[in-house]
């Protein structure tokens, strides 16, 4: 499923995110020489909706076309297939960023590939890891690692000073990266954002021009670190809306302002239908349900039953069923 090159396609760097998959034909690693042999290594299009990273990897090499790299850069072009659709995944497609290393999804096709790529980067000796994303809800640029880790934290904090530590969902690049080299995942907020795509350009190529990252610790006054604590997901079998629609669920129709929000116990946040018995599914860091920690139900509302931070909450209702509804977070303190 794989191409690997070493020299950039001709045509990239004029091409739109829809027409990657006419001028790659799948997903495809490139490699490109730079001043400092080991690789930045920069994923994109892990959702084919997201398009920032590869119109920020576009922008950034263009002005490099005339001129050498500061270090050596590879970049991984995912799932074009959907970027052709404006779709994340197609429906019944593995999702990249579900698939990596550490991912219970060790049979797929997709999965060995993202094996092999970790194994060419760890070949190579990557110097750092980025994944790069957009959300669809509203949320601020921010940063996201899997290790609490001073060389970590630095790399995320160049991006941004909010910074969330999660060790689940499974199978994502950022986590399978770590254990070759500091990685994150960057959210640059929503696609049709054109600052996003500054942010993310600049971001690489300061990426790029970094020496080494520092191993003494990122000033506490220099970051905010939380903890994602839980994920949320609507049942399958529960129908589900927004404002006056008529479901199981009728979810607030403005949620994703919550977003980034320290809410306090007893935040609203839908209404569950007469006679509907039913619960969202709230699975914690050792995939247990913890429901019941973060929310409780009160003649039918939706309520929170402990002060926590919600991320990623979206109206998207496809993104929803294919994903999840968001997450919850908590303040995670310096040691």
């Amino acid at each position: 499923m794989l191409n690997e090159l070493e020299t950039l396609p001709d045509g990239l760097l004029e091409t739109p995110v829809e027409g990657l998959a006419g001028l790659l034909g799948g997903p495809t690693l490139v490699h490109l020489p730079g001043r400092h042999p080991q690789p930045l290594f920069v994923t994109v299009l892990a959702h084919g909706n997201e398009g920032t990273g590869f119109y920020a990897v576009q922008s950034l090499l263009r002005d490099y076309r005339e001129r050498e790299l500061p270090r050596a850069l590879s970049i991984f072009f995912g799932n074009v297939s959907a970027a052709a659709e404006g779709l994340r995944m197609f429906d019944g497609q593995v999702d990249y960023n579900r698939v990596w290393p550490g991912s219970p999804d060790t049979d797929s096709p997709e999965s060995a590939m993202m094996q092999r790529i970790v194994d060419t980067m760890r070949a190579r000796k990557a110097f750092a890891s980025l994944d790069i994303h957009n959300n669809t809800g509203i949320n601020p640029h921010y940063a996201c690692i899997n290790r609490v880790d001073n060389q970590f934290l630095h790399l995320a904090s160049l991006f941004s000073r909010t910074v969330v530590y999660f060790i689940r969902p499974l199978g994502v690049q950022s986590m399978a990266m770590s254990c070759v080299c500091p990685s994150v995942t960057i959210e640059c907020g929503k696609p049709e954002h054109e600052y996003g795509t500054q942010h993310a350009r600049d971001y690489i190529d300061a990426c790029l021009h970094l020496s080494e990252l520092p191993q003494h610790p990122v000033p506490s006054h220099d970051v905010d670190l939380f903890h994602t604590v839980a994920i949320v997901k609507v049942p399958e079998t529960m129908s589900f809306g927004f404002a006056d629609a008529d479901n199981d669920l009728r979810l607030l129709a403005n949620i994703d302002h919550l977003n980034f929000r320290e809410l306090p116990v007893g935040s609203r946040l839908g209404q569950f239908r007469n006679g509907v018995d039913g619960l969202l599914d709230v699975r914690d860091d050792n995939d247990q349900d913890v429901f019941s920690r973060y929310f409780r139900i009160d003649d039918g509302v939706l309520l929170s039953a402990s002060p926590f931070m919600p991320s990623m909450f979206t109206l998207d209702e496809r993104i929803i069923r294919q994903d999840c509804l968001g997450y919850l977070m908590e303040r995670l303190l310096p040691e």
